[in-house]
């Protein structure tokens, strides 16, 4: 017999309205409209408005930001040669082909918003509420924005010739950030147009830069690398390997930065909703996005250390970019450098929200945050500006709160750490439900990865989540002042809190007054479901029951 068909759902249909949902399963049953259409997710076609090429520039946009242009630099440092960068970079790529395909595996069995909270929800069912109130807070309190805005600050203004300070970046950064909301909030359309038209931009230059390192080593006329700059040798079998450091700490100081470098495969998870044939979709789009970030990587690594010599890379902070641009075109080229950073990085900030917008509007439509009714609405442009805001707000606070220094890595680093927490548990969950364990899940979406694949990502995301708690070796301090582990540390608080919220709310209130809470699915005025609490008398519950 064949399969089920990539256009096939793998959720069993449900009534919408006036259903109340007590079963876990429930949640994760496909819906049925009024014209008996078997739908996904309730959201009406015409919020669906993200066909192929836009959930790929999704993707991409969230991958390249600033690393491609910053990385090589870093990774040629912790690897000590040219050819173990090359080496890391490739199981890098291998990493993220896995990641890809157990969300694309996800994707396709449980084609809605939201990612990892829909995942972990459908996987770890009991304690009920509990998954979600704990993926939650860190939905609510982290701020993913606050970074890359700092780093569209600084560039921006060095593409204009301006003295960066404290103030005017975070200005900047503030305006930037400032910029998203509204375009994504009130003019999705051209939001949406101007993201994919910043990551063929981006795509543009990478190839560019790519084509240009080609050139230079082929010796085309124009491309040499201009008097007074070291002539590279990188290339030769004697220099290729040359200082290549294979100890542990320092591998694995390298290919923690690389693995993050390819993050974000999984930005068009969180708006599949509003994905056109989301299954169908996801299943090309994904994998496609992926191949170009890994192309990317691989090409411009190639032209960078085809221009740059090693010395010059591994001396001074200076980004390979940079190098690579002064190295060819000369050292007028910075500013046009910068101007190019900052345009990548509104892509990535773009992306980011979009995402992140969506994630909010998932956790306002279960119903177990106060206020969600409003975080789940698309009012008033159809678009979940109160989402998107929440993001705005949370990344917006944290980015003028945090002091320069260690305070600034450390949000960054505290944005970073949750999502090995949540791959390690989603990739740990897919495990499961091959089990005979979960046999009554009945797991079996369009699409498939390999288990070797899967225990792959699961292990790699075991190593994403032990290496901050291993002291670093002299010389490559975390920070300056706070202890290598904090981030961490604050990371699982957060969790906790989710944990405690959901025990106070959902378990020991409840008992205490003798009710019970149970979800209804209702429709808002836009088409959309959400989920509304009720509370159920014990002896109410218990009648119905028998």
């Amino acid at each position: 017999m064949d399969g089920p068909s990539e256009t096939d759902p793998l959720l069993r249909p449900a009534q919408v309205q006036g259903k109340v949902t007590d079963a876990a399963s429930d949640v994760y049953s496909s819906l049925q409209d009024e014209s008996n259409r078997e739908v996904f997710d309730n959201v009406p076609d015409a919020k669906k408005q993200l066909g192929l090429a836009s959930a790929v520039m999704l993707i991409f946009n969230r991958v390249i930001g600033t690393g491609v242009f910053a990385s090589p630099s870093i990774i040629l440092r912790s690897s000590g040669s040219v050819g173990m960068s090359f080496v890391m970079w490739i199981l890098g790529a291998l990493v993220a082909s896995a990641g890809t395909a157990v969300y694309v595996e996800f994707g396709t069995g449980l084609p809605r918003s939201g990612a990892e909270k829909t995942y972990m929800e459908y996987i770890y069912r009991r304690p009920k509420f509990m998954t979600t109130c704990f993926y939650a807070i860190y939905g609510m309190l982290i701020g993913w924005l606050s970074g890359s805005s700092i780093v569209f600050g600084e560039y921006t203004l060095h593409a204009f010739a301006i003295q960066p300070t404290t103030i005017n970046v975070r200005v900047v950064a503030l305006l930037c950030m400032t910029f998203c909301l509204v375009m994504h909030g009130a003019f999705l359309n051209y939001g949406l147009k101007l993201q994919n038209a910043l990551g063929f931009f981006k795509l543009f230059v990478l190839l560019i830069i790519a084509v240009s390192g080609l050139f230079s080593l082929a010796g085309v006329p124009g491309f040499a690398v201009r008097a007074g700059y070291d002539i590279p040798h990188n290339y030769r079998w004697s220099s290729f390997w040359e200082g290549s450091d294979i100890g542990l700490n320092a591998f694995v100081t390298g290919m923690y930065n690389v693995i993050w470098s390819f993050i974000g495969y999984s930005n068009a998870n969180y708006a599949l909703s509003e994905v056109r044939d989301p299954v169908r979709t996801i299943k090309r789009a994904a994998p496609f996005a992926m191949l170009l970030v890994t192309l990317a990587y691989i090409a411009v690594n190639v032209a960078y250390f085809g221009v740059v010599s090693k010395q010059d890379m591994l001396g001074g902070g200076t980004m390979a970019a940079a190098l690579f641009f002064r190295n060819i075109f000369g050292p007028a080229t910075e500013r046009m450098l910068s101007a190019i950073i900052a345009l990548s990085t509104l892509g990535n900030l773009l992306s980011i929200l979009f995402a992140q917008g969506r994630v909010v509007q998932e956790l306002g439509r279960e119903g177990v945050l106060p206020f969600s009714s409003f975080f789940a609405s698309n009012k008033p442009f159809h678009a979940p500006l109160a989402g998107l805001f929440a993001q705005w707000l949370i990344s917006a606070t944290t980015m003028v709160a945090a002091p320069p220094g260690d305070a600034y890595l450390f949000m960054v680093n505290l944005t970073s750490y949750p999502l090995a927490i949540f791959n390690l548990l989603i990739s740990g969950g897919l495990l499961l439900l091959y089990t005979p364990a979960f046999k009554t899940y009945d797991w079996c979406p369009p699409f498939q990865a390999w288990k070797s694949v899967v225990v792959f990502f699961f292990l790699s995301n075991v190593f994403l989540a032990i290496v901050p708690m291993i002291p670093p070796s002299p010389g490559f301090d975390v920070y300056e002042h706070l202890p290598y582990w904090s981030h961490v540390v604050i990371a699982l608080l957060i969790g906790l809190v989710g944990i405690i919220y959901w025990f106070v709310f959902f378990d020991w209130i409840p008992r205490k007054h003798g009710y019970r809470i149970v979800q209804e699915t209702v429709l808002q005025d836009d088409g959309v479901s959400r989920k509304v609490l009720r509370r159920i008398p014990n002896e109410v519950a218990n009648e119905e029951l028998a």
